[in-house]
């Protein structure tokens, strides 16, 4: 029987997981023992991105599909690239399951505002994912209430929040600074996700005097970067273990 090339592997796994997957799920699943490279996920991805547009479509920065099933994907996972908002909102759930995701494997307890939690990443409920169903009370009332705006935060075992996580997709910015702002007391770190065209506008704000308390606190961190993360994460966590 005619072994499989790298392209129809990548294909076929597609294929099995109702036409999409993130490049972690990729790399977790694909039977590398047979390519001959030292570095198959950079081929994963080289595979992917030389087919974009004829075999293979991108959904969001490490998630892709297959392009004959665009329509039944795009359906599946809710995205209406026709209605700004719902993309948005689309949009704004993927990168949180990221950091949920992301949180969980690094074994915090992860926590999103209670708005969100009907919203999905991929085909799953935030609420299904997150490890806690209600924000710690680790300060006054006044700054609970900012806090539990927050997109995501990543609680310690001690309950205290260790990172707090603003998505910022199409909004201010400094709205975001400023709820990290209030948390400023806390030994917190605090982190814009956005895509990367938005990080100019993030440095001339936090150069801002106002912020000054938060200028070597607060990390920029880029769509493409995060899924890279998880990707590699992902990865790792679902290779078999063999001691």
């Amino acid at each position: 029987m005619k072994m499989m090339n790298q392209k129809e592997q990548v294909i076929k796994a597609l294929k099995q997981n109702s036409g999409y997957a993130t490049l972690g799920y990729l790399n977790a699943v694909l039977d590398f023992s047979f390519w001959g490279t030292k570095t198959p996920q950079a081929s994963v991805r080289r595979i992917v991105q030389e087919g974009e547009g004829s075999v293979f479509f991108k959904i969001r920065p490490g998630l892709w599909g297959l392009k004959s099933e665009e329509a039944a994907v795009l359906r599946k996972l809710q995205i209406t690239p026709d209605n700004p908002q719902k993309e948005q909102d689309s949009s704004h759930s993927y990168y949180q399951g990221l950091l949920i995701h992301i949180g969980n494997m690094k074994r915090f307890k992860t926590c999103i505002p209670s708005q969100d939690r009907k919203r999905r990443f991929l085909e799953e409920s935030l609420e299904n994912i997150i490890t806690l169903n209600k924000i710690y009370d680790f300060a006054y009332p006044e700054i609970m209430r900012r806090a539990s705006t927050i997109d995501v935060i990543w609680f310690n075992e001690r309950r205290m929040p260790n990172t707090c996580f603003e998505v910022e997709h199409t909004t201010d910015i400094q709205n975001s600074l400023l709820k990290f702002y209030e948390l400023q007391d806390f030994h917190t770190r605090f982190c814009i996700v956005a895509a990367e065209y938005r990080k100019q506008q993030f440095c001339d704000l936090l150069n801002r005097s106002v912020f000054q308390p938060l200028k070597d606190r607060v990390d920029f961190v880029d769509y493409e970067k995060l899924a890279n993360q998880y990707d590699k994460m992902y990865a790792l966590a679902n290779v078999p273990q063999i001691v």
